[in-house]
């Protein structure tokens, strides 16, 4: 098999490429033949070295693959050469997974395994945020940084869905596509200050939910963007990696930046902050597959639609880091092997 291994701390091009012997699925274990795998923001992270649940470098990361599980162990009622997606903890820049059978869905014939791929992480926060924790509602609306990216389609998708509307930020290059998606107000945060902006649009009463994925000091401008019994959603720090390689000058500016939230203010204002990371839920697995379940149930019948922007070859793993750090991508980056 092949695998995308980060050897060290470094950019992009630090990813490399190393060939090993097929792995063989033990009992309740699944093999799988990636056809394509997810790339995260999580995954830039862990290789600039500020992602705090990456595996000990040299490490192979990713997150989510789908593919043909061509063979199975003992005690797995799965059937060899099924289409399935999986979720894996790390691994899963490869060409071939071992993965637990629990962490494995069937697929139905008709959704395509880059679609398929796009779909776990993405929609599984998303939905954590919005359905399970965040319980969104007609005539609320959304606060999505990062509207364009992997996790804020998922978002937009599932807040129309539930009948909300949203506010997006990204850079104004992608507002127009974001409207024909159903953004119904667009932000551009290299120009403008969102707390501000959002204001305006509220005429000063602010958001129901805010989803922040950018760390610093987004996340107290966040927070003055709720309204009463408004909800703030923490789950990332993109803004500590602003470049290529770790600043230890931007990883401590911006933890320094972060705010500190006083449970009495929380109280006295009906907000709540809620941290998100789905990396740290392997414990509820019963839960995630009942979830994941659900949204391939709604994706199969049309509701969601995953949007997959690009696929690179294995061997470009680190055109797509580079890629989606310079915040080029609309939708979901993929590796196929």
């Amino acid at each position: 098999m092949r695998q995308v291994w980060i050897p060290r701390t470094g950019g992009p091009e630090v990813l490399e490429v190393r060939a090993a012997p097929d792995p063989e699925p033990r009992e309740g274990q699944v093999r799988i033949r990636v056809r394509a795998a997810g790339v995260n923001f999580a995954d830039i992270l862990a290789r600039i070295g500020v992602y705090p649940d990456a595996p000990p470098l040299p490490a192979v990361v990713g997150y989510e693959v789908a593919g043909v599980a061509d063979r199975v162990g003992p005690g797995v009622d799965l059937t060899e050469g099924s289409r399935v997606v999986a979720v894996t903890r790390f691994g899963g820049y490869a060409d071939t997974v071992i993965v637990p059978a629990a962490q494995v869905h069937e697929l139905s014939e008709d959704l395509s395994f880059e679609k398929a791929a796009a779909i776990p992480v993405n929609y599984l926060t998303a939905w954590l945020m919005l359905v399970r924790l965040g319980n969104v509602q007609t005539g609320d609306t959304v606060l999505v940084h990062a509207a364009a990216g992997g996790v804020g389609q998922a978002a937009l998708q599932i807040c129309r869905w539930r009948g909300a509307r949203v506010i997006g930020t990204a850079s104004a290059s992608k507002h127009e596509r974001l409207r024909q998606a159903g953004v119904d107000y667009c932000i551009d945060y290299r120009t403008l200050n969102f707390e501000r902006e959002v204001a305006r649009i509220t005429n000063g009463q602010g958001v129901d939910v805010v989803l922040d994925a950018v760390g610093s000091r987004s996340f107290a401008m966040s927070y003055a963007c709720l309204a009463p019994m408004g909800r703030l959603f923490l789950f990332g720090v993109s803004g500590l990696a602003p470049g290529r390689r770790r600043s230890i000058v931007a990883v401590l500016g911006g933890i320094l930046r972060m705010p500190r939230f006083h449970p009495i203010a929380l109280m006295q204002q009906n907000r709540g902050v809620i941290g998100v990371n789905v990396g740290r839920l392997w414990g509820r697995a019963t839960v995630l597959r009942e979830m994941l379940w659900e949204i391939l149930g709604l994706v199969q019948r049309g509701v969601f639609d995953p949007v997959v922007d690009r696929a690179f070859p294995l061997d470009a793993a680190a055109e797509a880091h580079a890629y989606i750090q310079e915040r080029r991508n609309f939708g979901k980056v993929l590796l196929i092997p």
